[in-house]
């Protein structure tokens, strides 16, 4: 296992280096880049992006690499914004200077924040931690139970029905479910139970404990039902099937025959087997949920987390924060894997990856 663990230690490193290389290639050929913004400001046309929707304002560079926004500035001032961004160097070495920095965590600072990058992420990531981490809780209470119901009752009505419900939840987009749940509870056409907006209530600070816990709940109730819709359905469809490749062991047939009651064999023996995978794969379930819908769900629900700020930083052209993003998104989504392939060897001692691997 140990060498397992090395080979997968050293695969992240390449996979980082690969991340990086497309998304730095890809920002090359994209248009509307920081100096570009600076010039729109500038020349008060608000925004790069209004010339993609139909402005009359030029964005980009002309044939002979000069910005066709910087007409009647004078060429120092160009220059001194591309120094300052540090686009007065060729692409590969400002990418090799990256990687530099990136090898000693420094993800340098934000173009327009005026922070580094590093507390901006530590700043935003508690907010899509909790929406991620209470996702996946209620994701398990739901699907557990379930799950177990629909092997006992393997083949009823009640099997047929849940599974049509739990395909309709999967074929969901977690953003139409977010809409349609500000609609119906969030002061849209009918109801307005919880707020529409924030992660707690301008007050917040002058509530007592208990007033502070109700609150953050009220406010977190549609994000993470939003969030968790679709991503049940997997966990309820594979508990089910681990409770039923169980189910038809043969310790379960030997139980059965030496007179135990059918709640003693499914949760004294049956349980604790079949959970084995549900449980071990709590860390990839959460960091599905966490990257899937932490992006439009923050936006939607007007959450300041990862994904809204990536968002942002995308539209603005915040490289360092882009990147920066890619990085620390890339290192966790790996190391959990490998702490999600661990938990499987810990629980379960009969796996061996590196058997599977010769």
């Amino acid at each position: 296992m140990g060498a397992y663990i090395i080979r997968r230690l050293l695969l992240i490193f390449p996979t980082l280096l690969g991340i990086l290389i497309i998304n730095f290639t890809l920002v090359q050929f994209v248009p509307g880049g920081p100096v570009e913004q600076i010039l729109a400001q500038i020349e008060g046309e608000g925004d790069v992006f209004e010339a993609f929707s139909g402005g009359s304002r030029e964005v980009g560079t002309n044939n002979d690499g000069s910005y066709a926004g910087a007409r009647g500035l004078p060429d120092d001032f160009i220059k001194e914004l591309e120094k300052e961004f540090g686009f007065d160097k060729p692409p590969v070495e400002r990418f090799l200077n990256m990687l530099w920095d990136y090898m000693r965590f420094d993800f340098g600072e934000s173009y327009f924040r005026s922070i580094s990058v590093v507390d901006l992420v530590l700043e935003k990531m508690p907010v899509s931690i909790t929406l991620g981490l209470w996702s996946t809780l209620l994701a398990y209470l739901v699907s557990i139970p379930l799950g177990i119901k629909k092997a006992v009752r393997d083949g009823s009505d009640f099997d047929t029905w849940t599974s049509g419900i739990i395909i309709l939840a999967y074929a969901i987009p977690g953003f139409l479910f977010a809409i349609l749940l500000l609609v119906l509870f969030a002061g849209g056409s009918y109801y307005q139970i919880f707020p529409l907006r924030g992660l707690t209530s301008e007050n917040f600070e002058n509530l007592s404990l208990i007033g502070k816990m109700k609150d953050y709940l009220w406010h977190i109730t549609l994000p993470v039902l939003a969030s968790s819709i679709s991503g049940f359905a997997t966990l309820t469809l594979l508990t089910k099937n681990s409770f039923l490749d169980e189910i038809q062991k043969q310790y379960v047939i030997t139980a059965r025959s030496k007179g135990l009651k059918e709640k003693e064999i499914l949760y004294g023996h049956v349980f604790r087997n079949a959970m084995l995978i549900v449980i071990a794969g709590f860390p990839a379930v959460f960091i599905g949920v966490f990257f899937g819908g932490s992006l439009i769900i923050e936006t939607i629900f007007s959450l300041d987390g990862l994904g809204r700020m990536g968002f942002e930083a995308a539209v603005a052209r915040d490289y360092p924060v882009i990147f920066g993003t890619l990085f620390v998104f890339g290192l966790i989504g790996l190391t959990v894997g490998i702490l999600s392939d661990l938990m499987y060897v810990f629980i379960d001692p009969r796996i061996d990856f590196e058997g599977r691997e010769g």
